[in-house]
């Protein structure tokens, strides 16, 4: 039975805050672009947003950080760099799309850094919990849904997406790491929806691509009556 859901946001506004979580491979970036598109042909204005990135200055930011170079200067300083970039990704980016009656679909948000640099990075809870209330300033997604699978089908999806595409890249500074470290994020990602249940959902990823979009669209559905009507959304993008 889908839960009842309450915008955990800024409830005057709008539009619909929708984050996309989980390890690497679990399909964030795939599902995005499905329920991206049935949102669409129903007249609803989608916004497909990343991080980190998103904005042009979080952009910027974001080949520092996948890069790497920015880890030999250790992960508190990886965890100011991830905040600057959010800041500038909500403030340019998502909350004036949201004023506009938008649906946003972001690919990871601020549990990725709870995890990341919290949880594997070793940063103190409330280190994290300051810079996400600068960084965000009071802005959190409506629904979060977390796309679990294990991490080792997870990378193994990666790697084979990568070699599909043909690319040479190497591996960025994440998803180079063990097989045991993305466990532990898995867990971690896991234990926030245990936490926080009226925001998050979890989403079994380890089936057909089909069947998780259908599930996905099933969480989603009953939020969108809190979306201004389509008509109304393009009015005000005049």
């Amino acid at each position: 039975m889908t839960k009842s859901v309450e915008p955990t946001s800024e409830a005057a506004r709008p539009g619909l805050f929708v984050s996309f979580e989980g390890g690497e491979g679990a399909g964030k970036s795939t599902q995005i672009r499905r329920l991206a598109d049935i949102l669409r042909k129903r007249g609803h204005q989608v916004l497909i947003t990343r991080e980190p990135g998103g904005s042009a200055g979080a952009e910027a930011v974001r080949h520092v950080l996948l890069s790497g170079a920015a880890e030999a200067y250790g992960v508190r300083m990886e965890a100011l760099l991830f905040a600057a970039a959010r800041n500038d990704h909500v403030e340019e980016v998502i909350r004036p799309a949201l004023l506009r009656g938008m649906i946003v679909l972001c690919d990871r948000f601020i549990d990725s850094s709870r995890v990341y640099q919290g949880i594997t990075g070793n940063l103190e809870s409330a280190f994290i919990e300051a810079l996400e209330r600068i960084a965000i300033d009071g802005l959190k997604p409506d629904l979060t849904l977390i796309l679990d699978l294990p991490a080792e089908k997870g990378l193994a999806r990666a790697q084979r997406r990568s070699a599909e595409s043909g690319s040479t890249a190497a591996p960025d500074r994440f998803e180079k790491e063990t097989v045991d470290v993305h466990e532990m994020r898995r867990q971690a990602f896991l234990d926030i929806a245990a936490g926080d249940e009226v925001r998050c959902r979890v989403i079994d990823a380890d089936r057909i691509e089909a069947i998780v979009a259908a599930d996905i669209l099933s969480q989603v559905e009953p939020m969108l009556p809190l979306v201004a009507e389509p008509a109304d959304a393009l009015e005000k993008a005049r």
